[in-house]
């Protein structure tokens, strides 16, 4: 069983919430994640605000951040500012790792919304919500932009499905917090 902390997709991550808070730079969220197989795990996208940082524990990751690709192994740190474009792969099977992200913003929602749809079966083998509507509401959670998509038209498409869903009432449905859910 999971623990009121932990998010389990389908293919085995496991994302846990270890704390949201603030401190002398800010209000932050922490997470670990646990990754069973090595594979994609997110495709290139950047933030106005929010930086990311992420600490491997055990195995080892691949990013890329504004076009210099970085490897990470077992105490290795890396840090994406705001506007910098990142994406990563785990390199290897059982890799762990902490995430920071300053400030939260909706980052821990963006992360149930999306495990909420995947232990639902909505998504794809590779997590990507099978309705538009759905995906767009998980496009606006990530308080981001795709890279190599012009701005406006993400705001214009994925913004205006985002506000159907949320008029049709995917927020509800999909992030009502569940027993088992921070």
């Amino acid at each position: 069983m999971e623990d009121a902390t932990t998010l389990t997709f389908r293919n085995g991550h496991r994302v846990t919430f270890v704390a949201e808070d603030v401190d002398e730079r800010g209000p932050y969220l922490r997470l670990k994640h646990q990754l069973p197989e090595a594979d994609r795990q997110a495709g290139p996208h950047w933030h106005p605000v929010l930086t990311e940082s992420w600490t491997v524990r055990h195995g080892r990751l691949r990013f890329v951040v504004d076009g210099t690709q970085t490897v990470l192994g077992p105490g290795d740190t890396l840090t994406a500012p705001p506007r910098a474009v990142h994406e990563f792969w785990s390199e290897a099977a059982d890799t762990a790792f902490d995430h920071e992200i300053r400030p939260p913003l909706r980052h821990w929602q963006m992360f149930r919304l999306w495990h909420n749809l995947d232990a639902a079966g909505r998504t794809t083998r590779t997590r990507v919500p099978r309705d538009p509507l759905a995906l767009a509401l998980l496009w606006d959670y990530q308080d981001g932009y795709l890279a190599g998509i012009p701005v406006w038209l993400q705001r214009v498409v994925l913004g205006g499905l985002a506000a159907v869903a949320e008029r049709a009432g995917y927020r509800r449905r999909w992030l009502k917090i569940r027993p088992h859910q921070h």
